[in-house]
């Protein structure tokens, strides 16, 4: 089959002729139909510092799919070829504490498909059953394709209650703002999203931000004042791996406010605690989605409205991946989706 490989460990990657991947008894084979880059796919392809300690040579990668099976291991007895699937990607022991008792988003043994083992940027894919999404096949495969960022931002959004609430969201990256319109949709007041990126905070106010507000010319408090808020922030959603964006965040949540925090923070970032303690915030540390309630969510929410199609502002062939890669690096696009649904 045809596949995006990173093959050397160097800058790049490269579209290559390997093997199908076999699947065992309780395993299901996905032709890939569409699949979308994600910021971690963009630090493979350059190859940075997180890349060169993780990811293997050659591998696979892309993590971010939508497909039908094409066949199904002798175990698998609820799936046929032809449905329509995308896939958890976060693949768990089934045996640790977490795993037997429910929590498999908590398993401490994940392994990541494109990440620690081969991925979605291939004509198949192999995964186990387990983490298999038989999906509504009236969404869009290219919006399917989106499930796994868009369950990031389900997850994060949705561990607080957001009805009537007024939300800060930092960072303006495709999950902050799926963020936006998730919140939209839970029923928040007032959504406020910061970031310095004019083409992204554009993007954020056709999803119908409140303020999408340029931290080059305006502040945070500004946006508080315009729009008449009194005590800060119910709710915070960190979306950018800025460590100021943090301490921003505290500085303007209301007492007894309540953050995500999903953003990786660099390894000597710092926080201010007494902001912390003295409001009495609550900080969950969010990393992809909960297994399988946060699907359930996204469907449910697609199916009654929501639309994250805006998101998507390019799509190419798969044998345009580099210049797929090259939109998604510069930072001026929503989510780049890759076509695999004809051949190259």
């Amino acid at each position: 089959m045809k596949a995006i490989v990173k093959t050397e460990a160097a800058p790049g990657l490269s579209l290559v002729d390997i093997p199908d991947p076999e699947i065992g008894i309780n395993d299901v084979l996905i032709r890939i139909q569409k699949t979308s880059i994600c910021g971690t796919d963009v630090h493979i392809y350059q190859w940075d510092d997180w890349a060169k300690e993780t990811i293997r040579v050659p591998q696979t990668v892309g993590h971010e799919f939508a497909g039908v099976v094409e066949e199904v291991g002798s175990n698998v007895t609820d799936l046929y070829p032809g449905d329509v699937v995308s896939g958890e990607g976060h693949i768990v022991c089934g045996r640790c504490r977490n795993c037997l008792a429910g929590r498999r988003h908590l398993c401490n043994a994940t392994s990541g498909v494109g990440v620690n083992r081969d991925g979605a940027f291939g004509e198949f894919l192999a995964i186990p059953i387990t983490n298999v999404w038989h999906a509504d096949p009236a969404i869009p495969l290219e919006v399917l394709s989106l499930f796994d960022p868009l369950g990031n931002a389900v997850h994060a959004a949705l561990s607080w209650d957001l009805l009537g609430e007024d939300v800060l969201i930092t960072g303006a990256g495709p999950i902050g703002v799926m963020s936006v319109v998730v919140a939209r949709h839970a029923g928040a007041r007032h959504v406020v999203i910061t970031d310095y990126n004019p083409y992204r905070l554009a993007l954020a106010r056709k999803c119908h931000a409140s303020v999408a507000l340029d931290l080059n010319e305006e502040t945070i408090a500004g946006a508080q004042s315009e729009l008449g808020m009194s005590e800060g922030f119910d709710v915070g959603l960190e979306m950018s791996g800025n460590p100021q964006a943090v301490n921003d965040m505290l500085a303007n949540m209301a007492h007894g406010g309540k953050i995500s925090l999903l953003g990786i923070q660099g390894e000597n970032a710092t926080v201010d605690w007494d902001d912390v303690i003295f409001k009495g915030l609550t900080i969950k540390g969010i990393y992809g989605r909960e297994m399988y309630e946060t699907w359930y969510k996204m469907t449910a929410m697609i199916q009654s409205g929501l639309d994250i199609s805006p998101l998507i502002t390019h799509r190419f062939h798969y044998t345009e991946y580099e210049k797929a890669f090259e939109v998604a690096a510069a930072g001026e696009s929503g989510k780049v989706v890759l076509d695999w649904t004809e051949p190259g």
